[in-house]
């Protein structure tokens, strides 16, 4: 009866260790599942703020589309921080091709930080 309770003690810990290690790498999933949805939204609003105030020509003179698409650009910088190093093809990481698309408008940037979010399941945030 010892002898089982000797084998059964360790078996029944590492048991409890590996369902611990589970339900942390559950919720793990699910920040990195918000983090990369919040993402997409950042990068939809970003393009949607950008092609508004590209197509918006009425007032010229008034930056506050260009400062609404410079706002909307730093909130998609910081929820892509988290994230930064995830890859979205050719070697590039998704802070690189995040950078490329905003900063030096990379429509092939752009097209790579589209089709990372189609891939996570955000299709739809994005245009």
């Amino acid at each position: 009866m010892v002898r089982v309770q000797r084998t059964a003690v360790p078996v029944l810990v590492l048991l409890a260790l590996l369902a611990g290690c589970s339900s942390t790498d559950g919720e793990d999933e699910e920040r990195l599942t918000v983090q990369r949805e919040n993402y997409c939204t950042q990068l939809g609003a970003w393009q949607k703020a950008r092609n508004a105030a590209s197509t918006d020509t009425a007032d010229s003179a008034d930056s506050a589309g260009d400062d609404e698409v410079g706002t909307v650009a730093r909130d998609a910088f910081v929820a892509m921080r988290p994230l930064k190093d995830e890859s979205v093809g050719q070697g590039r990481t998704l802070a690189e091709a995040t950078v490329a698309a905003m900063s030096n408008s990379d429509s092939e940037a752009e097209q790579r930080v589209v089709e990372y979010c189609g891939d996570m399941g955000f299709e739809t945030l994005t245009r």
